[in-house]
């Protein structure tokens, strides 16, 4: 007997937990600054070990990168630098993408079914210009 693909669709939406996969922000270092572009180097982006740990990112993990500076957006990986350098250094192709001392954001992402989005709760760390730690919070602050 063929589905009636009216149905179907409405089963979907009614069950939408079990199918759907939803990606949200799982952590973010807001204002990093940039300390190396490393044009020369294999690709990816070496982060701070510590900042990596508190972040809950892992090395490897696949990142987007936003530059305040210019605009520009890209996707690669972390790297681990060592433990307490500071270092954000934007390496391989991504280095035309920024220069030392552009202010960026470094976002990694989670893919959660529908259940598990009601209690996923995000890791935000600012950072100033050293890119010591300033604050962190679970929430972005409301607009006004």
């Amino acid at each position: 007997m063929p589905m009636n693909y009216n149905y179907d669709i409405i089963v979907r939406f009614q069950n939408i937990g079990y199918f759907m996969q939803c990606t949200l922000l799982k952590a973010k270092l807001h204002r990093a600054c940039v300390t190396h572009s490393e044009l020369d180097y294999e690709g990816s982006c070496a982060i701070d070990g510590e900042l990596l740990d508190i972040a809950g990112i892992y090395e490897y993990e696949q990142i987007h990168i936003y530059n305040l500076k210019n605009g520009e957006r890209l996707i690669t990986y972390a790297i681990r630098a060592e433990d307490g350098s500071k270092i954000i250094s934007i390496n391989g192709a991504a280095a035309h993408k920024a220069d030392p001392g552009d202010r960026i954001i470094i976002c990694s992402y989670i893919g959660l079914t529908a259940q598990e989005v009601k209690t996923q709760r995000p890791i935000l760390i600012y950072l100033d210009e050293t890119n010591k730690i300033i604050n962190t919070r679970h929430t972005v602050p409301p607009h006004v």
